[in-house]
This record gives structure tokens, sequence and C-alpha cells, in this order.
């Protein structure tokens, strides 16, 4: 969309309102799940997480810790500075990468998943890295609390997001590499400022997810 100017007016005509998505003609379907392209493309492969959701939250939990140990590392004048390929500052990065915890909880709770919760934009009161790590601490907490208060914890009950109806399992999966995949990012930006990033997640902590191949777009 950022690079192709018609991209936007065919997405609009087909009736989509976020990418990733698959056209076959007028049909479409959003690429958020793998099992709806597999389904949409009529190939005969399995699909479905591979980790347990007792490992995706274990996942998702070490990368919250992670975003709260990098954040804190980008002095706050680099805050402003917008991430490359795309007009999002540090500061809306950093608040996304907990936002989309905060979404899997309101999701989980009952609410539908539409495609504005995860692009809210952070309060004018949130200016500074300890900002954003007091909101993501309380929300790190708040899904800590969850889980384990949780009694079935299988992901089996039907979720219902704006690309249809998941698993908790599924949605769960998608949540947990979302917020790896921008924490990826915030290394590779504490490393364009000359920071080393304070033990940034390794191979093994995105091992069996599906996440981008790229760390940016474009």
């Amino acid at each position: 969309m950022l690079e192709d100017p018609t991209g936007l007016d065919e997405l609009r005509r087909l009736g989509a309102r976020s990418v990733p998505v698959l056209s076959r003609g007028d049909d479409y379907v959003f690429a958020q799940n793998i099992g709806h392209v597999v389904k949409f493309l009529g190939l005969n492969e399995a699909t479905g997480p591979v980790l347990s959701p007792v490992q995706l939250i274990q996942r998702l939990q070490g990368f919250l810790d992670a975003a709260m140990r990098m954040i804190p590392q980008m002095p706050d004048a680099k805050l402003s500075t917008e991430v490359p390929n795309r007009p999002r500052s540090y500061r809306v990065l950093g608040h996304h990468i907990f936002r989309i915890a905060e979404t899997f909880l309101e999701v989980a709770d009952g609410a539908t998943l539409a495609y504005e919760k995860l692009t809210s934009l952070p309060p004018d009161t949130m200016q500074t890295t300890a900002d954003i790590i007091e909101y993501g601490a309380g929300v790190k907490r708040r899904l800590t609390a969850w889980w384990e208060a949780k009694p079935d914890k299988s992901g089996r009950e039907p979720v219902q997001t704006y690309y249809g109806q998941q698993t908790l399992h599924e949605y769960m999966e998608r949540t947990t590499w979302h917020v790896g995949q921008h924490v990826r990012q915030w290394v590779m930006l504490l490393d364009m400022a000359g920071i080393s990033a304070d033990r940034p997640p390794g191979e093994t902590d995105f091992a069996s997810l599906p996440m981008p191949s790229k760390v940016w777009d474009g």
C-alpha cells in the first residue's frame, strides 16, 4: 500500500479494510490466518498452531518482558522519530507492542476484534519510555492474572475477529508472533541508534512461530 498508489483503491473495491489480503477476482480472504489462505487456495495442507497455548503464553510473556527491558534503553528524545518504511513513530510502536496484548485480553473476554483496536494511538499523556513501561507492566500483570485464573487452558473456545471466527488458540498464536515481530523491530531501532539491546530474544524464542521473513516491510 505504501509503494503502490493503486493498491488502496483495489482494497476498497474489494471491501477489505486491512492487509494482508489474498484476492482472486472479486473474492478475497484475509491472510492473518494461514488456515483460511489454505482453504481459499484449495490446498491440502495441515494448518494450525505448532505451539500449545501454555507455550504461547510463555513466549508472549517473554516478549513483553524483553520489551520492558529494551524500550527504556531508547532515549526519550528519539521517540518522535519514525520507523523505517511506514509513518509510525517509536513512541507509537512502543505503545503498540503492549496494545496488541491488551487487545488480546479484551477479545478473550468476549469483545470482537476490530482492526481499529490494534491501531489505536497512545494517549497524549504517554510521552516517555517510562510512561510506556508503566502501561506495559499493567498489561502484563493483567495477562498473567487472566491466564492463572483461566480454568480451561485448551484454547478451543471461539473468538470473533475482523478476519473471521478463530479459536482462542489461533488468535493467541497471532498475538504472540505479532508482539514478537515488533520486539524484533525495537532491537533493530536500538542498533540503528548505536545501542546494544539488553538480552534481546533469540532464535529459540521465535522457533515454531509463523514469523515474517523480514524485520521490516519493503
